[in-house]
């Protein structure tokens, strides 16, 4: 390679980095508030003394009255329904992109303004819809590029994890900075995201039309038309259904079950060791997804079935609290970040690697569908879940 290829090539590389880095950084940091969040709005609701009351009645353990499932659903879902018509729609890039900033920016400045519940709700919803337009455009947009580009973009990704739930907890806890100006303060993660995409990353010159916005829908014999793209959907399952379930059960340990793992009388508060935890499984993420051309795996199913134990093994710890440290828990959260974020890298190298060159814009949109579904179906169950668990003693 010249000088300017391996130039071009590295640009490349960090543009898709800062990328997966920007789109998910807001995510992120929603769900790593997620417990104070509750906290808060208990604390301001004006049920002080009977939230306390039910506290100490009903509830037989410290828990909140609302899993933090229910902000991983306000979170999702509406990102879910963005990934459910996306693939089906042309991928008119700087359009979706455009939309995608916008989106993030409008989500940051209603948070930090909200003062009820339905506004931050309706940021939250706002950030969620940003990031699932993101994820499936770019994922389609990467069949241009090299393979290489799918470990930058998981690994980008991961480390939004990392970055997202230290800034918080940084922001709010080391530096004392009031929610509202945290909030506005994320303001520069949209701007980083469009000159990486529009500065930085060189476009392949073959995809000048498709970069370009149109009003027009491409019908040309390179583009399936819908029938053949839902047909195309079954041969699809052997990368969705893996994938779904590792999420699936990733999340219901994270928000169905987190909140419920605690120690008492150590050096942590309750509230300290839930971020913590959310810290060291995003560490795990970002390892395993910035390592998949180092340890490249086929068979996610294997992830689905240790990811599926690790359900089992917090589910046991939540009723009987046999761990008799919390350095274990550590631990098997570090690896059920690892499973989580191998399962998420490899799903969409292997779709790159195996699907026809003219099916992967498709693909690639259509399996980000997979994460969305398990994790709202996690969802789901985490909150009569967490419920069910709070009335049992600890």
């Amino acid at each position: 390679m010249t000088d300017v290829e391996v130039k071009s090539s590295i640009l490349t590389l960090v543009s898709f980095w800062i990328l997966g880095l920007c789109n998910n950084f807001g995510y992120v940091v929603m769900l790593s508030s997620a417990h104070d969040i509750l906290k808060s709005n208990s604390a301001t609701s004006g049920s002080n003394e009977t939230a306390s009351l039910n506290s100490t009645l009903e509830y037989k353990r410290e828990c909140n009255h609302l899993s933090t499932g229910v902000i991983l659903l306000a979170d999702i879902i509406p990102g879910l329904l963005i990934k459910t018509f996306s693939p089906f729609f042309a991928l008119y890039i700087n359009r979706r992109l455009s939309l995608c900033i916008s989106l993030t920016i409008a989500s940051f400045i209603t948070v930090a303004r909200a003062n009820t519940e339905l506004v931050a709700a309706i940021g939250v919803a706002l950030t969620s819809m940003a990031s699932g337009l993101g994820e499936s455009t770019l994922l389609s947009y990467m069949i241009n590029y090299e393979r290489s580009v799918i470990t930058s973009w998981s690994s980008g990704t991961g480390a939004a994890g990392i970055l997202g739930a230290l800034t918080y907890a940084g922001l709010t806890g080391i530096f004392h900075l009031s929610p509202s100006t945290t909030m506005y303060l994320m303001l520069s993660v949209p701007f980083l995201m469009a000159v990486s995409f529009w500065v930085l990353l060189e476009h392949p010159k073959k995809d000048q039309i498709s970069t370009a916005p149109s009003d027009c829908p491409d019908f040309s014999t390179n583009s399936p038309s819908l029938s053949n793209k839902i047909s195309y959907i079954p041969s699809l399952l052997k990368f969705m259904i893996p994938l779904g379930l590792v999420y699936f059960f990733e999340y219901l340990i994270n928000q169905g079950l987190f909140e419920l793992v605690y120690f008492e009388n150590i050096w942590l508060t309750h509230a300290e060791q839930y971020r913590w935890y959310q810290v060291i499984y995003q560490l795990g993420v970002f390892i395993s997804r910035t390592s998949v051309n180092i340890f490249p795996i086929e068979k996610i199913w294997i992830l689905t079935i240790l990811q599926g134990l690790n359900v089992v093994y917090f589910l046991i710890e939540t009723l009987y609290s046999f761990t008799p440290n919390i350095y274990i828990i550590f631990a098997m959260i570090g690896f059920e970040g690892l499973l989580g974020g191998g399962a998420y890298a490899n799903s969409y190298h292997n779709v790159m690697k195996k699907v026809p060159k003219e099916r992967q814009e498709f693909s690639m949109a259509m399996t980000s569908l997979s994460d969305s579904i398990g994790i709202t179906l996690s969802g789901l169950l985490a909150i009569p879940l967490h419920n069910r668990i709070c009335y049992i003693p600890k």
